[in-house]
């Protein structure tokens, strides 16, 4: 997915919401919130949680319940796994500043590929690549200078680039563009069960 529609708080209970979900890991701690402040300082209109998509957003001709069903189903029984995050990157489509997935990207795809069906598939403009958006819709001349920015705060950067994917939440879209946590998946298997 080349561009990150999480640009906004999770929105509250009176929010309209629209038909649009998503599968998210949230990157805990210290990278996590370094990745929220830097996602603030490259595009200060966004309020930023920062997560890897398993499914980027598509909408559901069911009802949530049904789809997050299968989500459990397939979510609870994988083992948690390790996410690396590497370097700063931009798509050349559509301009998205973003982080690599070293590894961990493997994982995210096969976890990818066996949720996105039935209920929950969808057909994606873009094929799938795991990665964090750090900024998108920027103007084309100030791409280069906030991924230059991007890049050398990256660098910067002390703490872990690696955190355990233990958990799933899945997600819905509001009218005012926030996202709502539905439901939260642990992951409980073994090693080597995919």
């Amino acid at each position: 997915m080349e561009s990150d529609p999480f640009q906004a708080a999770r929105g509250g209970p009176s929010e309209e919401r629209l038909s649009v979900f998503a599968l998210v890991i949230y990157i805990p701690g210290a990278l996590g919130a370094f990745l929220d402040d830097l996602r603030r300082e490259l595009v200060p209109h966004y309020n930023p949680r920062a997560h890897v998509s398993v499914l980027p957003p598509r909408p559901l001709t069911s009802d949530w319940h049904s789809a997050s069903a299968e989500v459990r189903a397939t979510a609870e029984p994988w083992p948690p796994f390790e996410i690396e995050l590497t370097a700063i990157e931009v798509f050349p489509v559509t301009d998205v500043v973003y982080i690599e997935v070293g590894s961990g990207a493997a994982e995210l795809r096969r976890m990818h590929a066996a949720m996105n069906s039935n209920t929950l598939g969808f057909q994606e403009p873009f094929a799938y690549r795991p990665h964090i958006t750090l900024a998108q819709e920027l103007p084309s001349e100030s791409v280069g200078e906030t991924s230059e920015l991007a890049r050398r705060r990256w660098r910067e950067f002390r703490g872990e680039r690696r955190f355990r994917a233990e958990r799933a939440v899945f997600v819905q879209n509001t009218l005012s563009g926030c996202w709502i946590d539905l439901a939260e998946y642990s992951f409980q298997g073994r090693s080597g069960k995919f």
